[in-house]
């Protein structure tokens, strides 16, 4: 497949290191010459230096034959332009773009985006997305990592093993005897940084961080089964009320259990505006690292506390700062991937990664087969991937046990005719099944193969 993606910067480059890594052509186009070198000398892509929306350059990057332009710069309109000129002049198939700002966003312009008007095929939107991550953050708060599949009826939930788990030193092939009626899989551990599928007899020891596949309506007890408590989140403050902090209150405002909101934000132009936008929250004008304001947004009684700066110095700190001031729960939100490994020693629990759900909702549209969602685990070490079984796929008509799939990969669920069930070796897998599998990252070409249909997909 022959992709070009403009915007060499940290989701532009993401991309391309998922796609250059399965074998793809691609070309990354930047109007920074620095940023297309790194692209250029850390992965293998072409790069070309200069303006993506100008119809030259992106003749130059391959237009006229290239299956997907993916546009990802820091510009809206520059998107947006990129797609319009690969659509008139060069009839590039699928055109994906992402869009920042909320006014492109809302569903009566939605009329916008079709082939004879501005002709995007999908519009991806990071402040949403990263609401939507907060929001499954907040429902699961004993939960580092969260996402959901089966359109609501599957949740993975990423969870740290400490000493009270009464499942600790048990193999996972015993846990399946012990809770048999429970649909749950341990899809995923990481022991040590080093993230790997485990097999019927490993072991789950303290320290591990597991993922687990669960259905639904068993992820309560599931999460007893691992040692963890549901709690509910009834009043939260966030701390930054910019596009992502606004977006998120306003999902809050409108999440159907009520919960209370505080807003923190630094800088006085944008915590009036995000006053004027908000019709329930309270927005404080100040510093989210001031004792004094927290005092006033009163953290110690709050359940949780989000950091959505820009800034992610700030997130963990403001987040250190509020745990210390009683909060219970802090999230923070970090872009840079290498900060992650400071949570822990800092008390942190739990991260988003607005780079990782972006990459994700783009790799959805990017998948062959006939892929309905994917999740990125870690630095792009694992995905998730959710798809639908078609009559041609190689693993139609098999049981479980008989199917080929790498070391690394595992499935997760399955459901059949609607109900989620957990799949056994003596499982069969049928045509309109949907599965849910986890892939280290080098086996992810080979799942594609087992879920393709015909190299007709675009």
């Amino acid at each position: 497949m022959k992709v070009i993606i403009c915007g060499a910067g940290q989701v532009g480059w993401q991309i391309a290191r998922h796609l250059s890594g399965e074998a793809n052509d691609v070309t990354v186009i930047d109007s920074n010459p620095d940023l297309v070198r790194r692209a250029m000398d850390t992965l293998d892509v072409q790069g070309i230096a200069g303006f993506a929306s100008y119809p030259d350059i992106l003749d130059r990057a391959g237009a006229r034959d290239a299956d997907m332009v993916i546009a990802a710069t820091y510009s809206d309109e520059v998107n947006m332009v990129i797609c319009q000129v690969a659509h008139s002049i060069f009839a590039v198939p699928r055109k994906i773009a992402r869009l920042r700002s909320q006014s492109y966003l809302t569903a009566i312009y939605s009329d916008l985006y079709r082939r004879d008007h501005l002709p995007i095929d999908v519009v991806i939107s990071p402040e949403r997305e990263v609401a939507e991550a907060a929001l499954r953050r907040l429902s699961a708060p004993s939960a580092f990592d969260i996402e959901t599949f089966m359109e609501g009826k599957v949740q993975v939930l990423g969870i740290r093993i400490d000493l009270d788990c009464p499942v600790v030193n048990t193999p996972l092939r015993q846990l399946t005897d012990l809770f048999s009626t429970l649909k749950v899989i341990v899809i995923g551990i990481r022991r040590k940084g080093r993230l790997f599928a485990p097999e019927a007899g490993d072991q789950i020891f303290v320290g591990d961080e597991c993922y687990l596949c669960i259905a639904r309506e068993d992820v309560p007890r599931a999460l007893e089964v691992f040692g963890k408590t549901s709690t509910k989140q009834e009043r939260v403050v966030l701390i930054g009320g910019g596009n992502v902090g606004l977006t998120v209150a306003q999902s809050l405002e409108k999440h159907e259990t009520r919960i209370r909101a505080k807003v923190i934000e630094r800088n006085r132009k944008t915590a009036e505006q995000a006053a004027d936008a908000l019709e329930r929250t309270i927005v404080l004008n100040g510093d989210g690292l001031d004792v004094a304001l927290l005092a006033e947004a009163n953290i110690e009684r709050a359940d949780a506390v989000l950091c959505v700066t820009d800034d992610d110095k700030t997130n963990l700190l403001a987040a250190v700062r509020a745990k210390s001031e009683g909060c219970p729960m802090a999230i923070a939100l970090i872009n840079d991937p290498t900060l992650i490994p400071l949570m822990g020693p800092m008390g942190i629990d739990a991260y988003i990664n607005p780079r990782a759900t972006t990459v994700s909702s783009i790799l959805r549209h990017i998948r062959h087969g006939r892929v309905k969602g994917v999740y990125s685990i870690g630095d792009a070490e694992a995905e998730i991937i959710e798809a639908e079984v078609l009559s041609t796929s190689p693993i139609s008509g098999q049981a479980v046990r008989d199917i080929s799939f790498p070391e690394g990969v595992l499935i997760g669920a399955l459901m059949k005719g609607g109900e989620v069930i957990k799949p056994k070796g003596s499982t069969r897998i049928e045509e309109g099944d949907v599965i849910v599998l986890f892939a280290m990252a080098a086996d992810v070409p080979e799942v594609e193969r087992l879920l393709q249909v015909s190299i007709d997909f675009f």
